[in-house]
């Protein structure tokens, strides 16, 4: 079978266009958020807020300025659920046939941690019994309403708080039991599965082949051009068995096809694949139909969730620095990548009051090798302004760190 040979550009270009980040914007709507993520496949849940939360950020890219009471009333119409997939996120209840497959699996593993758990929920069958009864009579329900039950408690580790209640949830909801349904403030939201999700949902599972036949397509299709590796790294991360295998299967099917990047120094090493039904997306690309947009990026966002992919496609190192110590941060605490066109121009450290609504712009940092000019400038200010309204921010006030071409169109908009 013949290779479809991509350059870098292409290879670039390819990646941002099956994001939505390039071309008209998705409608801002309930309508097109389930249309982005049947493309983009889900939405990573994350609390931190020194901009907004990076499921909103990675909508606000896509469409612009959207109602965010949206994608809480899509998880209340059941529309969408809470999984595992980049993480904790947001993704489709027509998906869950391809998360149930491994929901369960951690508790046929073998270890000292697993069997931990199996013996601590033995110790503490009461507290299980309860929490199933009252959710099925009552739900959904936060842990903390659980909380004055007498229980064994959880070992306090860095991950769990050794709540007890909150410790069975997580285990039932890793059996399958139970499920995040909502937020109530900072809180999950806990109902039974089976109360919870269609009949459908309940049907038998469809084989471990099948599933990764399915989700390695979804992935692959949301990356454009990606190798083994990168696939496995994305939409239901590093749960594709097998995929070698599965991917010739789907080569000798037609499904997917077989690539190359070329780039200045030749050929990149490994096996790359494309899917078909992005082949006529490339073709648009190579003919004129490429659209870029400038705007900002969550630290999460689908595009660059995969340091070691970003740095291979778009020569832009990156990485989050929130856990870093202060003084020892390069950028920022929380610092948005800047991408413009198929490039990324720069990024920006930056976070919002929210007693004053006054959005602090710390600094604002270009790329080596960046145009920094008027016209970047503009480029840069204007998807500033759009996202300094989107979260509601009263005043921008400008740090001193901002090349002076790109100050200079900044001060012009946020006064």
């Amino acid at each position: 079978m013949e290779k479809i040979t991509l350059t870098e550009t292409e290879a670039r270009r390819l990646a941002i266009a099956v994001q939505r980040l390039e071309g008209p914007r998705v409608e801002a709507s309930k309508a097109g958020i389930l249309k982005l993520m049947r493309q983009i496949n889900c939405l990573q849940i994350d609390p931190i807020r020194a901009v907004e939360r990076t499921q909103l950020l990675v909508l606000w890219s896509r469409m612009g300025v959207f109602d965010p009471a949206w994608l809480e009333e899509l998880q209340q119409e059941r529309l969408i659920i809470e999984d595992d997939a980049h993480r904790a996120s947001y993704v489709l209840t027509e998906d869950y046939p391809l998360f149930r497959r491994w929901i369960g699996s951690l508790f046929e593993r073998k270890g000292a941690g697993i069997e931990r758990a199996r013996e601590w929920m033995e110790a503490n069958e009461s507290l299980r019994v309860e929490i199933i009864g009252r959710l099925g009579k009552e739900g959904p329900l936060t842990s903390t309403v659980f909380d004055d039950l007498e229980a064994v408690p959880w070992f306090p580790s860095r991950w769990f708080s050794g709540k007890p209640a909150s410790m069975m949830l997580s285990l039932l909801s890793w059996q399958g039991v139970v499920m995040c349904v909502g937020r109530k403030g900072s809180q999950r939201l806990w109902h039974l599965r089976d109360a919870w999700l269609p009949e459908w949902a309940g049907q038998a599972l469809l084989t471990e082949e099948e599933v990764v036949g399915l989700t390695c397509q979804r992935a692959l299709k949301a990356l454009g051009v990606a190798n083994r590796r990168q696939i496995n790294r994305h939409f239901i991360r590093n749960k594709y068995p097998k995929l070698g295998r599965r991917l010739t299967e789907l080569m000798d099917e037609g499904t997917v096809l077989p690539a190359q990047i070329v780039g200045e120094e030749g050929p990149w090493e490994g096996e790359w694949y494309i899917h078909r039904d992005s082949v006529p997306l490339l073709a648009s690309i190579r003919e004129g139909g490429w659209a870029p947009r400038t705007v900002f990026l969550s630290p999460f966002d689908n595009l660059i969730c995969d340091r070691e992919r970003t740095e291979r496609f778009f020569d832009f190192h990156y990485r989050i620095e929130i856990y870093v110590p202060k003084a020892k941060r390069e950028y920022g605490y929380y610092v948005l990548p800047l991408l413009h066109g198929d490039r990324f121009l720069g990024r920006m450290d930056s976070q919002i009051d929210r007693k004053t609504g006054i959005y602090h712009i710390h600094a604002l940092y270009a790329e080596e090798g960046a145009r920094i000019d008027a016209q970047t400038g503009a480029a840069v200010a204007e998807t500033l302004v759009e996202l300094a309204q989107f979260i509601g921010a009263k005043g921008v006030e400008l740090g001193k760190r901002i090349p002076a071409a790109w100050r200079d169109a900044l001060e012009k908009e946020v006064t």
